[in-house]
């Protein structure tokens, strides 16, 4: 299947309901002093229900979908058609949004969970994308602090994700931002991500 990704629609990151403002620290405005980030970047929490917002994440992660670290299959249209309001229906998912000026440039889903050995929520980091003209710009660590500090404000005692292994940049990423493989006794080895599809 030959996969072409959809231009990201422009959405304006200020264009939220009147009724839900942005708090302070739920936006991260960079300007152009903190290089190589880009001088107008500006990351926040997508509003679901902002159209803008949900055309952008709908096309960055069918962006993702279709690059070779994210299978190289452009998303069904099932999924283009329900993604956002079934976000939306949980309360537990999050997402993060990147704008360079208009433009949507990077994205981040997180699902939350629950760690039965601290009985505290946790953080999955589901999906990390950034368009490949921005990427090498600190783009995902930008979104990431922000998922994180969400993830702080849930009470969630820590942030997981899975990476591919030959996702090198990605993985030197992570491990600056303080991830590493899990385990619990280096004796018996890090854990392994598996799946099992049900349909």
């Amino acid at each position: 299947m030959q996969c072409r990704p959809k231009p990201v629609l422009s959405a304006s990151p200020t264009r939220l309901p009147a009724n839900e403002p942005v708090k302070p620290k739920m936006m991260i405005t960079v300007h152009a002093s903190d290089s190589p980030v880009p001088s107008s970047l500006k990351v926040l929490r997508a509003d679901y229900a902002n159209p803008l917002h949900a055309a952008a994440l709908v096309n960055l992660l069918d962006a993702y979908a279709c690059d070779p670290m994210g299978g190289a299959h452009a998303l069904s249209d099932f999924a283009k058609a329900h993604l956002v309001s079934a976000l939306a229906a949980r309360p537990q998912a999050y997402s993060v949004l990147a704008f360079d000026g208009e433009q949507a440039i990077g994205l981040v889903n997180c699902i939350e969970g629950f760690s039965t050995f601290a009985c505290r929520p946790l953080v999955n980091v589901h999906d990390v994308a950034v368009l490949a003209s921005h990427r090498g710009q600190k783009v995902a660590e930008k979104m990431l602090a922000l998922a994180e500090s969400i993830a702080v404000e849930r009470g969630a005692c820590k942030l997981t994700l899975e990476v591919l292994s030959g996702n090198v940049g990605a993985c030197r990423l992570y491990q600056r931002l303080g991830f590493a493989n899990y385990q619990l006794d280096p004796a018996m080895g890090h854990a392994q991500f598996m799946q099992k599809w049900l349909d």
